[in-house]
């Protein structure tokens, strides 16, 4: 039996980026591209149309922006995955578009592959955050993080219960790794890797592996 396509909308004002991203998704054989809009309001109406599996979202659109109309898209109840597509890189967008409902965030810029990585992680509700951005994040919590440096201060950013083992893979989660990454990277099982995922997920009280990341960082989890 054949794996159903990974159905696709574009929501891209500039004409050239959006015809190549539109080249990249009719050229991936299990994607399925069901239409492309050029506004925010544009966007949120074809998302209620079409009911896509992911959207490819710009932030910097006419009419309303990308994080109003993923905001919009996700109030209407749609199971529809977000990945917000920019070359904005403020932490404000970034953790704006978040708190929105984004389920990934791509520079763009970035390659093919990367691109379709992104996309096939969110349309399993796995999330993506750019490294990029997630450097991008760090940076801008730089200060906070100076602040909590001793020992202590690091145990209490832990009000999670995080185990050490969990506090490695959600380290690699930040990194952008996938589960089989993790999995190799730790020399455990993917399904141990899963179980850990799994149980960073439940003690962050969150629903994806972007939004890990970015608390990862936010609140000092993650040190680098």
């Amino acid at each position: 039996m054949s794996k159903d396509k990974i159905k696709i909308l574009i929501v891209e004002d500039h004409m050239v980026a959006r015809m190549g991203i539109a080249i990249v998704v009719e050229n991936t054989p299990q994607f399925e591209l069901l239409g492309q809009a050029q506004d925010g309001q544009e966007g949120v109406n074809l998302a209620l149309k079409l009911n896509p599996d992911v959207i490819l979202m710009d932030i910097g659109l006419p009419k309303i922006d990308g994080i109003e109309a993923t905001r919009r898209i996700k109030e209407a109840g749609l199971n529809s995955s977000v990945l917000m597509f920019t070359s904005r890189d403020s932490n404000e967008d970034v953790f704006a578009a978040l708190k929105a409902g984004a389920d990934g965030y791509i520079m763009k810029g970035s390659n093919e592959q990367t691109l379709i990585n992104a996309i096939e992680a969110v349309s399993q509700k796995a999330g993506w955050l750019d490294p990029q951005i997630a450097r991008i994040v760090l940076s801008g919590i730089n200060e906070q993080k100076e602040q909590n440096q001793n020992d202590k201060t690091k145990v209490a950013n832990n009000k999670y219960g995080l185990t050490k083992k969990e506090l490695e893979v959600l380290a690699l989660i930040v990194e952008g790794l996938s589960n089989q990454e993790i999995a190799q990277r730790l020399v455990v099982t993917l399904s141990t890797t899963k179980a850990h995922v799994h149980s960073i997920l439940q003690k962050l009280y969150l629903s994806d592996r972007t939004k890990a990341a970015v608390t990862a960082l936010k609140e000092g989890l993650v040190q680098r």
